[in-house]
């Protein structure tokens, strides 16, 4: 059975709450990735910033980037799985949270690795994948829909 180890990407950048946007933005350059996870005091995961977010939450709103935290614009609450969870158990977690990404947890709660959507997709059957992505799509519709955009 394929477990959340076997898939995750384990060569990871994270960053803390009090973390400056230019310092995420430059680790999502130097790792080329779009999401990072942020820690707490103790290195356990606590939110995501993800390139959306610094768009939608901070440079969409005018905001100084220069001086704002990881804190500020993070998603959250953080969906997380153990690293014994298996390839289904990932699919449904995206699912159920309507996320992505997936942090994965070690018995001590540290992160050690990432589950992306195409970690998923690649090493599940065709059916599986499409569903995860059907369901993705169908949130992000729903969300896009009920809030008002008002441009100019």
């Amino acid at each position: 059975m394929i477990k959340a180890r076997d898939i995750m990407s384990t060569d990871l950048a994270t960053c803390h709450t009090d973390t400056k946007l230019p310092a995420v933005a430059r680790l999502m350059c130097e790792y080329d990735c779009g999401a990072i996870p942020v820690l707490d005091d103790h290195d356990k995961p606590v939110g995501i910033v993800t390139d959306r977010d610094i768009a939608c939450r901070a440079v969409s709103n005018g905001h100084d980037v220069s001086t704002m935290e990881a804190r500020e614009v993070m998603s959250r609450p953080v969906v997380t799985v153990s690293a014994n969870a298996g390839l289904d158990d990932c699919r449904q977690a995206m699912q159920a949270h309507e996320v992505r990404r997936l942090l994965v947890v070690d018995r001590d709660g540290m992160c050690c690795g990432v589950v992306a959507q195409a970690d998923v997709a690649r090493n599940g059957t065709r059916k599986e994948a499409g569903t995860v992505l059907r369901k993705l799509s169908r949130a992000k519709a729903r969300r896009a829909s009920a809030v008002p955009v008002s441009i100019g």
